[in-house]
């Protein structure tokens, strides 16, 4: 299973020995203790494998091309195999970088999350990695600011692409990130450019630049390359835990849009490899083939010639031609191991593949334990507690249901859908509390404070009145007054609560 997809362009400061030299260094470096290859010292050669079965790291070089293409992989005790590869093109002077996980027949369901290569970092510290037209490529912010306003606006008014995707956080009212931009932009370095308004003075200027289409107030705006796919945005709220579930969204989406790109066979290490394997399978045969030949031809000229020659002449031709007969039995048998080297290189890319058809078989068969395929999915929205979305879907299907005429299709359907779906009924439960609390109400107590907190509200006072807001979301607003002077506020304000909220 591909889990992260790349292709960089590489400063020409880079040559065979320093990519190789980094890949040491990356291995060595690895803060994990069990990722090392022990006693990992490079003898200059461009086709060696270090390590053992279950840890190595092989460099193979494909010299038509100029590439170098190397593969660290890990098997893990629980069956999950680790693969990382390096491509690098020296003719095109570009480094294609693949994680993928897969899994041996016994392997059990893991749940690591994901982090991009480290190996980004140490290209980018090196110096190695191309800009992107105005834009570097690195694990840190890009701060929008009034000198450089024409990069943003050109992104979003103009069309302006760039090889990967472009990310632009605005800023809150409040001066603050909607998250940690720094933390974005690392766990994106090498796949996207993360762009940061730098302060809220130029949000005036943004705004006419980019004719008013820029995100602001903490809305993230994701930009794909080409319009390959639609200019993607999400909204900041104000919701404890909302930064953290709206960065995983975006790292989501940018990584998943990555690794859907198409991948040129020489940027991959099975490309590589069998691009080498064809290469030098052509060259054994073509030369088994001429040598061959040359033996036959040289036994007709020589059994031409001892025709010609009387007893001890022929002799001693006949002694040359046995010699001569070990020799090219002696290459051709040398080719012959060539060859048995080349099948075994077969046999080992077909238990490769055999492997990943172990994974497709062991995620099939995970698949078809599970009795439940979900109707819907997940859309953008953030839960404000536990089942939330779950109990609101259904609580909107139990009310319609009430209006669908009995014994149809779509009747039996909706009814399946709430008996098998364990609805809790926790929205109007909440709802009737609402209710209850707000009973009466001639002023905000001690008591009922406490309670609206305890359900999710933030109260502020406004002058004369309280606002109170449900989980910090701005959507979501309704004013008490501090001494109503009606006695039906408790009551009209629980009813626009209830249909707002629940």
């Amino acid at each position: 299973m591909l889990l992260f997809s790349s292709i960089l362009d590489i400063n020409p400061a880079m040559d065979r020995e320093s990519f190789v030299k980094l890949i040491i260094k990356w291995n060595k470096q690895s803060k994990y203790e069990n990722n090392i290859i022990p006693d990992l010292e490079w003898n200059g050669k461009y086709n060696v494998r270090y390590g053992n079965d279950n840890l190595w790291l092989s460099i193979q070089e494909y010299a038509p091309d100029r590439i170098l293409s190397v593969r660290y992989e890990k098997h893990e005790t629980d069956g999950t195999v680790w693969d990382t590869d390096y491509v690098m093109n020296f003719n095109r002077m570009q480094m294609s970088i693949r994680l993928d996980r897969s899994y041996e027949a016994d392997a059990l369901a893991i749940g690591e999350k994901f982090s991009t290569p480290h190996f980004i970092t140490l290209l980018e510290e090196k110096g190695y990695l191309k800009a992107d037209r105005d834009l570097p490529v690195s694990r840190e912010p890009f701060y929008i600011t009034e000198n450089n306003l024409s990069i943003l606006s050109g992104i979003i008014t103009n069309g302006n692409s760039y090889k990967l995707p472009v990310v632009f956080v605005s800023k809150l009212f409040s001066g603050d990130d909607p998250v940690d931009v720094k933390w974005l932009s690392s766990r994106l370095k090498g796949v996207a450019h993360v762009l940061v308004q730098e302060s809220n003075d130029i949000t005036k200027q943004i705004r006419e630049s980019c004719n008013s289409w820029n995100e602001f107030n903490g809305a993230i705006g994701i930009y794909f390359p080409n319009g390959a796919l639609r200019h993607k945005r999400f909204l900041s709220h104000t919701v404890e835990g909302y930064d953290d579930f709206l960065m995983e969204k975006v790292v989501k989406l940018v990584i998943q849009y990555c690794n859907a790109q198409l991948t040129e066979p020489l940027f991959t290490w099975q490309g590589v490899n069998n691009a080498i394997l064809m290469d030098n399978f052509s060259k054994q045969r073509n030369d088994y083939l001429a040598a061959d030949l040359a033996k036959k031809k040289a036994e007709q000229e020589m059994e031409q010639m001892l025709s010609s020659l009387d007893e001890e002449e022929k002799r001693i031709r006949a002694k040359a031609v046995e010699d001569a007969q070990a020799d090219a039995d002696k290459i051709l048998a040398s080719f012959d191991n060539e060859l048995q080297h080349l099948q075994q290189q077969i046999e080992e890319l077909a238990k490769a593949n055999e492997l990943l058809q172990y994974e497709n078989q062991g995620l099939k068969s995970k698949l078809d334990t599970v009795s439940d395929i979900p109707v819907l999915y997940m859309g953008d929205e953030f839960e404000f507690y536990p089942g939330e979305i779950k109990d609101l879907v259904l609580l909107v299907l139990s009310e319609s249901s009430h209006g669908i005429q009995e014994k149809t299709r779509r009747s039996d359907v909706i009814k399946d859908i709430i008996k098998n779906n364990d609805y809790k009924n926790t929205s109007s439960q909440k709802a009737e509390e609402i209710k209850k609390l707000l009973k009466g109400y001639d002023g905000m107590t001690s008591p009922l404070r406490q309670a609206l907190e305890d359900m999710g509200f933030v109260i502020t006072e406004d002058g004369k009145h309280y606002k109170l807001t449900y989980f910090g979301d701005d959507r979501y607003q309704i004013i008490l007054s501090k001494t109503p002077s009606d006695f039906r506020t408790g009551k009209n304000s629980s009813q626009k609560l209830s249909k707002m909220v629940f």
